[in-house]
């Protein structure tokens, strides 16, 4: 059913279960995995799942650059942790829902499996999620992972 599938990481644990859910997909269908991460600086710490602390606001750009390739290959390490062969990574800068529908469209993914909720979750309650966004202009079936 799936070619290919996209899977923005933030380093959250919500990203981390939809990254476990789109492998599982993947294996099924034998399907190419691309994991896309996009930086964000945030105004406060938070707890990532690979191996990295969040980026405050006021950190040098190098540091932002290796917080976000130890998140993304930690993401493709636990990809090829769960079975799947076919992964690549790509880091990119920018809003996050534009930069997503960007690359679902130049990708030609078959579906966006995403997190419900990232790091952001306070700003995403007030101008709306970064999930919610992709959801209603994707181009291609967005699956949307809550974890409880």
């Amino acid at each position: 059913m799936y070619q290919t599938l996209l899977v923005p990481v933030d380093g959250s644990e919500n990203a981390r279960h939809a990254l476990a859910i789109a492998c599982k997909l993947a294996i099924q269908d034998r399907a190419r995995v691309h994991i896309l991460h996009i930086p964000e600086t945030l105004s406060h710490d938070t707890r990532l799942i690979w191996g990295a602390g969040s980026v405050l606001m006021d950190a040098p750009q190098d540091e932002v650059e290796r917080a976000g390739k130890k998140i993304a290959e930690g993401a493709r390490q636990e990809a090829t942790e769960h079975g799947v062969t076919d992964v690549d990574v790509s880091i990119q800068q920018g809003d996050p829902a534009r930069v997503i529908l960007e690359q679902a469209n130049l990708l030609g993914v078959d579906a966006v499996v995403m997190g419900s909720r990232g790091l952001s979750d306070i700003a995403g309650l007030v101008v709306g999620s970064v999930s919610h966004k992709v959801s209603h202009a994707a181009d291609c079936e967005v699956i949307t992972v809550h974890r409880p």
